[in-house]
């Protein structure tokens, strides 16, 4: 391990993709707050709240996809990347412990904000030291969070923060779309996209898969503290029978196609996979509230909110799943469409039924998707 000079700061062509041990506990701190985030949507009694809530997850889940990237261009091994990697999980950490709480609302932008713009200086000071022309694609990245963070602090300060908040979120995401322009510079070039290796693949598979962890996570929580009964096991099994299934129609082709080696493709699946990946992040955190509710309470009529969560969960994370597929590919998985459809079909018919019933209809629909990719090989 070296200090990181300009040229040794940036990811040899040959180098080794694999994710190391500090990207894995980087990972571990970033679900733990997306469990957070999870028990809160499950803790409101109503949809009031919960757009402030979503705001917080696409903050949460850009730091981890920017910082992916990083990781990817940038050599995880070298020091000045491993002192990134170390604030951003402390920014991580600041951010899960203020996302309950509105009171909390600059200590969560503070959260946020700090670890882009430390990362975006370092890179920045040791490129430019050292004549890199990787300088520019920093540049670009510290000037976006730059303009962004003057909307989350803001926000945060004169007590706007879900305005502003909005507004600071949009530009974030806007902006990576656009590849970051800036003035005199103009965009990150588009041959940049181009040099992804197979890490950032596997920096996906990983988190997802780690995400999908919570499903199960945040139900063993409340069922530990709550009383075994038949109807609780039942609801407690169908969430490991989703988190099973959701893992194996996501693993079917959708983390392998970030790795692909044509350029076109791979241009496409670099810019698209942080998106597409935040729909089925969404669904999973959903999924998790639901079976959350679940757990506490099997049995009795299903709140229309507790229906949306059940079932709207998983055909989020199977409409990320089908977008990815068709951007990246052009395929459109008809049979994963039909799915998609009946689990939306089914949300206004199932309210009466207990919640532990409709947790297995859930279950039951996922295994036709699964079935469904295994006839068609999607």
């Amino acid at each position: 391990m070296t200090t990181g000079g300009g040229s040794e700061l940036v990811r040899r062509p040959n180098g080794s993709t694999r994710a190391t041990l500090l990207e894995l506990l980087f990972d571990v701190v970033f679900v733990a707050a997306l469990a957070l985030v999870s028990m809160l949507i499950a803790e409101r009694g109503s949809w009031k709240g919960v757009a402030p809530v979503v705001i917080m997850l696409m903050a949460i889940w850009w730091t981890w996809s920017v910082t992916s990237t990083t990781t990817d261009f940038y050599d995880p091994d070298q020091r000045p990347i491993q002192a990134i990697l170390m604030v951003t999980a402390l920014g991580a950490v600041v951010m899960a412990a203020a996302v309950a709480a509105d009171s909390h609302a600059l200590v969560f932008a503070v959260g946020y904000v700090v670890p882009h713009l430390v990362r975006g200086a370092v890179l920045v000071s040791v490129l430019h030291r050292h004549r890199h022309q990787a300088e520019g694609r920093a540049a670009r990245f510290l000037f976006w969070f730059l303009v962004s963070g003057v909307f989350w602090i803001g926000g945060a300060l004169l007590g706007l923060q879900w305005t502003l908040w909005a507004v600071a979120v949009a530009i974030d995401y806007v902006s990576a779309a656009a590849r970051y322009p800036m003035p005199r510079l103009g965009r990150v070039p588009v041959r940049q996209y181009e040099k992804t290796t197979e890490h950032l693949g596997e920096r996906y598979q990983q988190f997802i898969i780690l995400a999908l962890g919570d499903i199960i996570l945040v139900p063993t929580l409340k069922i530990s503290a709550a009383d075994f009964t038949h109807a609780r096991w039942v609801a407690f099994l169908s969430a490991f029978a989703a988190m099973l299934l959701l893992w194996q129609i996501y693993v079917r082709g959708a983390g392998s196609i970030v790795r692909t080696t044509a350029p076109r493709l791979l241009r496409r699946a670099t810019r698209l996979a942080p998106y597409t990946h935040l729909v089925m992040l969404s669904g999973v955190v959903c999924t998790a509230a639901g079976f959350d509710l679940v757990v506490e309470r099997p049995t009795g009529d299903t709140p229309a909110r507790w229906v949306a969560l059940i079932l709207g969960g998983p055909a989020l994370f199977l409409l990320g799943r089908t977008l990815f597929t068709y951007r990246i590919l052009g395929v459109i998985p008809w049979h994963r469409v039909l799915w998609l459809l009946i689990l939306l079909a089914a949300m206004p018919w199932v309210g009466g039924w207990p919640p532990v019933l409709v947790t297995t209809l859930a279950v039951l629909m996922l295994a036709g998707v699964v079935t469904g990719d295994a006839m068609v090989g999607g």
